[in-house]
């Protein structure tokens, strides 16, 4: 038999490398409050979990000073997990819910047993119960998912991802964290593409959390560091030549009505508007054009657009298709990213512009249906990463999908992605 993994060492000077209090040994789930300044689990199920898991504490950033130290404990448990045995493997010939009566359910149990998602003492019976309920929503909760309790789909695929791969996952993350190094600012905006969630930061808490819907594996959302200075209320929308081409030209091609039934104009190099009749749509003579989308509740940015020009012609806005937002998988835009609640997010971008600019007059903005661009008196730095395992002061360890395969491990690239 191996020996038992020893305590690791730290070693990393850098902002993000700090060393932390010992974590409890066991992973946990994560809450999802953000507003109210303390996490919540109010629904108690059973008398051993409010002494057993700590409760993760939404505040902190995905990226604080003590995140590597996190990762680096988390990486130690897992190993001792590993050097136990591991987990088992949860049957995926049947849909697992409360009331079900099972040997599939004692196999869950030693799942969630296993990561430390359920405590010990509840047993590995068949019957799934309010005590594998409340384990399998901390699992959810940990994984990014919907937390409704049912075990098939992407909850499945996930609990079958095995421990050595969990370990592979923190150990490439930790890089990760480590090259980001330095003081991300008082106040920034982060957006985790694997996660498709948007963070706003401010003197090292979670201001605000949104979720988000990030680009699908073929469009990637990019890596990048810039810098958010204006927002744009009721935008046009003009229509970048990849889409022209992948998207709009195909619509056409099955519907002549499309442009028209969404207010989508062409125009050509002087500025004139063209019939869309006029237009070859079997070849990329469209592609000359500039097509520009009208505002409106139509609109594919919108009533809302958050601007940080770069390379890559990328930005937040809101959507008219917020259905996406009440999903697993959330990887559908062309690189771009969309954020729910938006207005709570330019709310605050916008605050230290004044009084001016309350969350009225950003309603008011919105409903007028005009067109301004408001400049932002502090530039927010912005960053676009690329995290898929991460841990808090609490222990609690997140992992979400490797959407677009920048692991190495393809277990963890499909989990999350089929349901």
């Amino acid at each position: 038999m191996a020996a038992a993994p020893a305590a690791a060492q730290s070693g990393f000077g850098s902002w993000l490398g700090g060393n932390r209090n010992a974590a409890p040994a066991q992973p946990v789930g994560v809450a999802q409050a953000f507003d109210t300044g303390a996490a919540e689990w109010s629904d108690r199920f059973d008398p051993a979990s409010a002494s057993t898991y700590a409760t993760a504490d939404a505040r902190q950033p995905t990226l604080s000073p003590r995140t590597a130290g996190s990762i680096q404990q988390a990486i130690l448990n897992y190993r001792q997990i590993a050097y136990n045995g591991g987990w088992g493997r949860v049957p995926g010939d049947q849909v697992l819910r409360v009331g079900v009566k099972s040997p599939n359910v004692a196999a869950l149990r030693q799942r969630l047993i296993g990561s430390g998602d359920l405590h010990a003492s509840a047993g590995l019976a068949d019957t799934f119960d309010s005590y594998v309920d409340a384990a399998v929503k901390r699992f959810q909760k940990r994984h990014g998912l919907l937390a409704d309790g049912i075990v098939g789909g992407s909850t499945l695929e996930a609990m079958n991802v095995s421990v050595e791969e969990r370990i592979q996952q923190l150990e490439m993350n930790l890089v990760r964290v480590h090259s980001m190094g330095g003081d991300l600012g008082e106040r920034y905006v982060l957006v985790n593409i694997p996660a498709a969630e948007v963070e706003a930061v401010e003197n090292g808490y979670v201001a605000g959390r949104y979720t988000a819907v990030v680009g699908k594996p073929d469009r990637a959302s990019p890596i990048l560091t810039d810098q958010i200075d204006y927002i744009s209320f009721n935008p046009f929308w003009t229509v970048p030549k990849s889409i022209i081409r992948k998207d709009i030209i195909p619509q056409m091609q099955k519907d002549p009505e499309y442009l028209t039934n969404y207010r989508i104009r062409i125009y050509d190099g002087r500025g004139n508007e063209i019939d869309p009749k006029s237009v070859d749509w079997y070849s990329d003579e469209a592609v000359a054009y500039m097509l520009r989308q009208d505002p409106g509740d139509f609109n594919s940015l919108g009533s809302i657009r958050i601007n940080f020009p770069n390379e890559h012609s990328v930005y937040l806005h809101d959507t008219p298709q917020t259905s996406l937002f009440g999903t697993n998988d959330r990887f559908h835009s062309s690189g771009c990213v969309r954020v729910q609640n938006v207005r709570h997010l330019v709310s605050w971008l916008l605050a230290p512009n004044g009084e001016d600019w309350s969350r009225n007059r950003i309603d008011g903005a919105v409903r007028s249906g005009e067109y301004a661009d408001v400049t932002l008196k502090y530039r927010t730095p912005i960053y676009f990463s690329y995290i898929t395992a991460w841990a808090d002061d609490s222990g609690t360890v997140q992992f979400r999908p490797d959407i677009y395969d920048r692991d190495g491990n393809q277990s963890a690239t499909v989990a999350t992605t089929n349901g």
